[in-house]
């Protein structure tokens, strides 16, 4: 189901709760960990483990923002509808960076889901290159917003 940003608000799919710096670099530090995990199951040949491990990178990368504003997703979906909605449309997040999230939330789908699919090892090179490219623009995001407000 594609949702819209109000879709996901209506629906508590996305949730006030207090802004909170701390889980924002929390959820950096994860996603952090997640990138170390997916490098070393690429090395493995563990393909389908290292694209799965590259879109956690750019979940908890993502989610850090949400943390940041005070928001918390039910919804993998809808973190890309906050950024799209927050960012994207004021100018401060190019929408690339909401596009790959989506892009990389699919194929995590159909690895996760779908008993004929399988990543290749051009997909799980791929995927590793967005997340590493995604945490670090997460990362000058963060930064951004943070010092914007003190």
């Amino acid at each position: 189901m594609a949702f819209k940003y109000n879709d996901c608000v209506n629906k508590g799919l996305l949730r006030k709760i207090p802004p909170s710096k701390d889980k924002a670099l929390k959820s950096i530090e994860k996603a952090g960990k997640w990138l170390a995990e997916a490098e070393s199951t690429f090395k493995s040949s563990a393909f389908n483990s290292s694209v799965l491990d590259s879109y956690m990178v750019m979940f908890h990368a993502a989610r850090s923002i949400l943390f940041f504003d005070g928001w918390r997703e039910k919804s993998h979906a809808c973190v890309a509808r906050y950024l799209e909605e927050k960012y994207v449309k004021h100018g401060k997040l190019e929408k690339k960076w909401v596009e790959l999230l989506d892009l990389h939330r699919d194929i995590r789908h159909d690895d996760q889901y779908d008993l004929s699919f399988f990543s290749t090892q051009e997909d799980a090179e791929k995927a590793l290159k967005s997340a590493k490219e995604f945490l670090e623009r997460m990362k000058m995001l963060l930064n951004t917003i943070s010092d914007k407000k003190g």
